[in-house]
């Protein structure tokens, strides 16, 4: 599944020094099984959530703009990281040329920093809509949203050294396969541990911060509601009351999936690059074992699980997809308007807030 398990595990750096080694056909054939199992799941789920949010392009929040891209990024991972692994594994070694084994290890890391910036870029735009809601409320829509082309972009850039790194080479007499070539000894070190500091750690470290300040924010508005509730109960129910009363049920909803779509990442991700950590920096570490497989295989994961997390947090979206399914044209504007309301409540929450100060 991966971008660097099948060409720097110790065994297959001593196949390609003294010869090619038969591959453990059991573990193999588990492999592809999970392989087609998590393919056509992550396939479907991430095309039929972007068709209908393609559907509604023209009306899409800022925040649905973040789970297409998202999408987006999840079929990269689908069709040119977990595809290419399943039929790497069933035709045992690559078939293809020098370009296309370039071109398939460049756009595995591509999805890999795809999916995980798209997770950043959301959860820093949800910290300024909920922490900084005026910022938010007074800035202007723009046909390109910046963080997005900013993700892509870095996602684009940082990949490149994949071209460079991996070649169709001769494994053994006769025997071509796409594998890396690092200077020894510490080439495969310094790149596993650069590739886990910029895809995994950095990124963690950034949404874990921002989603401490955005609880932090939520549980503050909270107080705030208990501090004014008898003023509420004693005064008639006016626009901006009604506002700060529903405020803190559309900020709870959002800190919650932003919330679960970090753990999903951190569950899906962890053990991946453990092993990958562990592969490079211990010369005995297990990797035909099928503890190491299966923990490989968790990352993909991660893309089964964010259309699915998006879709349970989306109120009707579920039945907006099997309305799509059934060719149906479901009605697009109550969710909009939900979207709306949230910023909008947001900013008269905080700005009552300041002037009651």
């Amino acid at each position: 599944m991966a971008w660097f398990r099948v060409n720097i595990s110790n065994s297959t750096l001593e196949s390609a020094l003294f010869g090619d080694e038969p591959r453990d056909e059991s573990l193999a054939q588990v492999e592809i099984i999970l392989l087609s199992i998590i393919f056509i799941t992550a396939g479907i789920l991430n095309f039929g959530l972007l068709m209908v949010l393609w559907k509604r392009r023209k009306q899409l929040s800022r925040m649905r703009v973040f789970v297409f891209h998202l999408c987006l990024a999840d079929l990269v991972v689908t069709f040119f990281q977990v595809c290419p692994q399943l039929i790497w594994d069933i035709t045992d070694r690559f078939v293809g040329p020098d370009i296309l084994c370039r071109a398939v290890k460049y756009l595995q890391v591509v999805g890999m920093f795809a999916s995980t910036n798209m997770i950043v870029v959301m959860t820093v735009d949800r910290y300024q809509a909920i922490c900084n809601p005026m910022v938010t409320f007074q800035r202007r829509r723009a046909r390109l949203n910046g963080p997005v082309c900013a993700a892509w972009c870095v996602s684009l850039i940082g990949s490149l050294p994949q071209i460079f790194i991996f070649s169709r080479v001769e494994v053994a007499p006769g025997v071509y396969d796409c594998w890396a070539q690092f200077i020894k000894p510490w080439g495969p070190k310094a790149y596993v541990t650069w590739t886990t500091l910029v895809i995994f750690i950095l990124p963690i470290i950034t949404v874990i911060v921002c989603q401490v300040r955005i609880c932090r924010t939520v549980r503050n508005n909270f107080h705030m509601k208990t501090h004014h509730v008898g003023e509420a109960v004693s005064k008639p129910l006016s626009s901006r009351a009604s506002s700060v009363a529903g405020v803190s049920k559309a900020r709870v909803k959002t800190v919650k999936m932003t919330v679960v779509i970090v753990l999903a990442y951190i569950i899906c991700w962890t053990p991946f690059f453990t092993v990958q950590l562990w592969s490079v920096w211990d010369v005995e570490a297990p990797t035909q074992t099928a503890t190491f497989t299966i923990l490989m295989l968790l990352a993909s994961l991660n893309s089964c699980a964010n259309p699915c997390i998006y879709l349970l947090f989306s109120g009707k979206l579920p039945n907006r997809l099997v309305a799509l399914m059934c060719m149906g044209q479901p009605d697009l504007k109550e969710s909009m308007q939900e979207e709306a309301t949230m910023v909008s409540s947001l900013y008269i929450s905080l700005k009552s807030l300041s002037d009651s100060r």
